[in-house]
């Protein structure tokens, strides 16, 4: 494990801005990817003497709140320290544990003036618990693996990342491209960015999706035959980019369309994988089809052995998906024999370990087929292809 405590994440500011509002804050996202570092910091930076930090997944912190009794929880947390005549803050890990805390939440929010800052792994839970409970009450945040930005500061390199609309010469391609290389094999968990050796590397991947697998799957979930949930995973790795056959995936799997979709319902909402539809609006002839992306493209590397263009391709999808904390619709586009990776705020993406120029006016010759005007070609290797960016661009 790491002591992020040193490291900034692009997260925090945003979860600053709202430490002094009332309302709840929730940190969601996969496991290991550094919420409770996150809540420990956010603990050690309120100065107030007057609050107190618990770990949901204790089993003797979860009966504090069994009790059917609010008043019985407030005394139980008063014998804790807490003071409730004046303004307290509760930092609670791993909510998803104790089902019964979105009430809690809103009894001590609504009475007592008490500041929630919270955290839980899967949105495909918390949604649930949550639903209308905290309506006007709560802030959520998600937090993914490390960006490019942040993969650098973990390393301690202190390069200023070029702009989207820098133009990249071959010794800046030079200067980052190992360092993306990297980053793309072996993905953006910190325990996994600040592991010395390949050895070390391949063992916290393994030690993560064994925590998912554990957590999620086999305590959270209800499934019948948990070996098939792993089994669709393992084919997803080989399916990412691909548009989803489900009634192919439920021949291959022998598993039933209806337990796909539920089953990859769950992927997501466990932040193990994104699924994105298609740009249908011009073409109503598409299928709606998903394609499927992972969360982590070391994650998908360790489990699916890719390519680098199949991972780079991933890599794409996932520098598209966050703008300025914002968490942006992406779309494709596949008809007959024309493809556009991404489509997303009215510009056409499209991701290619060498471009020609023949790429280039295909994917505009596609674009302006669905009313798309502006067009970028991602490379891999360094390319003079107009319209060329790099992975390691920021927005």
């Amino acid at each position: 494990m790491y002591s992020g405590l040193m490291f900034n994440r692009s997260a925090y500011k945003l979860i600053s801005s709202h430490i002094d509002h009332p309302e709840a804050i929730i940190i969601t996202g996969p496991r290991r990817v550094g919420k409770t570092t996150t809540l420990k910091h956010f603990f050690e930076k309120i100065a107030s003497p007057n609050k107190i930090f618990l770990d949901i997944e204790d089993p003797l912190n979860q009966s504090f709140f069994d009790r059917k009794n609010y008043g019985e929880i407030k005394q139980l947390l008063e014998n804790k320290g807490l003071n409730f005549e004046t303004k307290n803050y509760i930092f609670l890990d791993e909510i998803q544990f104790q089902k019964k805390l979105p009430s809690v939440i809103k009894y001590f929010y609504d009475h007592h003036n008490t500041k929630f800052l919270v955290t839980g792994s899967s949105s495909f839970y918390l949604k649930n618990l949550f639903s209308e409970s905290l309506s006007g009450r709560k802030f959520l945040f998600e937090m993914f693996p490390l960006d490019f930005s942040e993969f650098l500061e973990f390393k301690g390199i202190k390069y200023k990342l070029p702009k989207i609309t820098d133009k990249i010469n071959e010794s800046t391609y030079l200067l980052f491209q190992p360092l993306y290389e990297e980053y793309i094999h072996y993905g953006g968990f910190p325990q996994v960015v600040l592991a010395k050796t390949i050895d070390d590397k391949n063992k916290a991947l393994s030690d993560i999706f064994s925590a998912y697998f554990q957590k999620e799957i086999l305590e959270l979930s209800d499934f019948k035959k948990n070996s098939d949930v792993r089994n669709l995973i393992l084919l997803l790795t080989q399916r990412v980019g691909q548009k989803l056959d489900i009634q192919r995936v439920s021949s291959e799997l022998g598993i039933a369309r209806p337990t796909i979709h539920n089953f990859l319902e769950f992927l997501h909402g466990t932040y193990l994988i994104d699924l994105i539809l298609p740009f249908g609006k011009f073409d109503t002839s598409i299928r709606k089809q998903s394609k499927v992306y992972f969360l982590d493209t070391g994650l998908l590397n360790f489990l699916g052995k890719k390519e680098t263009g199949n991972i780079f391709e991933n890599a794409v999808y996932l520098n598209l998906k966050i703008k300025e904390d914002v968490i942006r619709k992406i779309q494709y586009y596949q008809s007959d024999r024309q493809e556009i990776d991404f489509i997303i705020d009215g510009t056409a993406y499209e991701a290619k370990t060498f471009p020609s120029d023949s790429d280039l006016s295909s994917l505009q010759r596609y674009a302006k087929k669905v009313g798309v005007q502006n067009c970028f070609i991602y490379s891999y290797r360094y390319a003079k292809t107009k319209n060329t960016i790099y992975g390691f661009q920021t927005f």
